[in-house]
């Protein structure tokens, strides 16, 4: 990196806010507190912005294959689009580029320190007091974690798994289909993630199969030509119970019945689980590039056998079995975890300790990271008021301890771990919405970020040359 990097080191300075993560979720927040003429630092122990899209990013589980699952049309930053000459679902490598060209656009390298750990947070009287691998150690005003939640891979345990002959990795080490070559392989799991291994199984593997344990929704990239998400977009007005029965008739005229392919039926309606945006797994199931097997019953020597009693004789087992959510560098106590998830006022306040943030520590049903400006703006937006004195500024605490709003919009997600902070997209931005005229806090505006632009402050820089020749 050419950016010169000035953070200053004060063990005592006050009224400064500490960012953990230089990904998305960082890269909004820092924006946001920097429109806002909040100060920040933000620590990455990585290289350079851009958290799990950089696949060299070490526990990255990012792949070569790997394309967005939402469109780039509705999946940007505010007033920063992704270029024009980007594919609907652009690839793991241009979203890279996007992340770290809107760090460069909005000034932000100076702001943060790589290849800094945050090694532990605690707090210290009214402050949090930031520990970092390199022994240096200093007091904040407030904390917001945003180091992400698919850093710490879920590795199932199976019956017999002692004596498997094979090999078993989780899909976080997968990287590209050349591991593949020459092996039969079984991928577990029929997330995102586990759909796109097993494709590339499929064109790679002597044998490819996909486990399944239960029926999904497969929604194609494309509606009418049209992408998935800004086809649905435009259906917002609609109430959810009739878009999830008209949606569930467009998907059977489109995809048809895919028990006839080997998986199971749904045994939810639509949109009650995270949606899986995949065409290219049912083409390779229709042209026998993969097979689709139920849940694993046992290992054996050379086999996996499944619970319909059949066999098949595996080299590799890839698990694409998600992650359990953490934030390492905190004591679980500071947070209240249930079914694995922080339990968060609106999915970003501690409820019992102040100045204490979240951000992208939920699951929603559209792209992010428009909701990551406006979550990011909520939480900049109250530490403007703290700041300032502002009565909303006390109005809103008494909503993190006390307010707990239903954000499913309708929709009965299942009683899984993934969807205890699962959020539909619509609800949340209603009541975010609501809460925010409440209390007197603008919304996100279209040029509101203008005046970050770095080229802005260059322009600034040869006037006042000038003005001073």
């Amino acid at each position: 990196m050419n950016e010169k990097i000035e953070i200053r080191s004060n063990l005592k300075e006050s009224g400064v806010y500490c960012i953990v993560g230089g990904g998305p979720a960082g890269l909004s927040m820092a924006r946001s507190l920097k429109s806002k003429g909040i100060p920040f630092h933000v620590f990455e122990r990585h290289s350079d912005v851009g958290g799990i899209w950089d696949i060299d990013n070490p526990g990255s589980p990012m792949y070569e294959s790997a394309h967005f699952i939402s469109s780039k049309y509705l999946s940007n930053y505010a007033d920063f689009p992704m270029p024009d000459d980007y594919p609907d679902y652009p690839s793991n490598r241009q979203i890279l580029a996007y992340h770290r060209a809107f760090a460069k656009e909005y000034d932000l390298y100076k702001h943060i320190r790589f290849n800094t750990s945050v090694r532990s947070v605690e707090k210290n009287g009214s402050q949090w007091s930031v520990a970092l691998d390199n022994g240096e150690t200093a007091l904040y005003d407030g904390v917001i974690c945003a180091s992400g939640i698919t850093w710490s891979p879920n590795v199932p345990k199976f019956p017999g798994q002692d004596t498997f002959k094979g090999e078993i990795l989780h899909s976080v080490k997968y990287k590209e289909l050349s591991l593949f070559r020459g092996k039969r392989v079984l991928v577990v799991g029929a997330g995102n993630s586990g759909c796109d291994i097993a494709c590339d199984a499929g064109v790679a593997a002597d044998r490819a199969f996909i486990s399944v344990r239960r029926g999904y929704y497969f929604i194609p990239k494309h509606i009418l030509g049209i992408p998935a998400d800004v086809f649905g977009d435009g259906a917002h007005w609609i109430p959810n119970w009739f878009s999830q029965w008209v949606f569930g008739i467009i998907l059977k005229f489109l995809v048809g019945d895919l028990t006839k392919l080997g998986l199971p039926a749904p045994d939810h309606k639509i949109f009650e689980t995270h949606p899986i945006l995949n065409d290219q797994l049912i083409h390779n199931l229709r042209h026998g590039d993969v097979i689709a097997k139920g849940d694993i019953a046992r290992l054996e020597g050379e086999y996996v056998e499944f619970q319909d009693g059949s066999k098949e004789k595996i080299d590799l087992i890839v698990v694409a079995t998600g992650y359990h959510w953490s934030i390492p560098y905190m004591n679980e106590t500071y947070f209240e975890w249930k079914n694995g998830r922080p339990e968060l006022y609106l999915t970003l306040f501690n409820r019992n300790h102040e100045n204490l943030y979240a951000l992208g520590y939920m699951e929603t049903d559209g792209g992010a990271y428009k909701m990551f400006d406006e979550m990011a703006n909520l939480i900049s937006s109250y530490i403007k008021a703290k700041r300032s004195g502002d009565v909303s500024a006390e109005k809103f605490e008494r909503l993190i301890r006390s307010d707990r709003p239903l954000l499913n919009g309708g929709i009965k997600y299942l009683n899984t771990g993934r969807h205890s902070v699962y959020v539909n997209q619509v609800a949340y931005k209603k009541y975010r919405s609501k809460l925010q005229k409440k209390m007197g806090w603008p919304e996100l505006k279209a040029g509101q970020f203008e005046s970050l632009k770095k080229r802005n402050e260059f322009a600034k820089a040869d006037r006042l040359a000038g003005t001073n020749a």
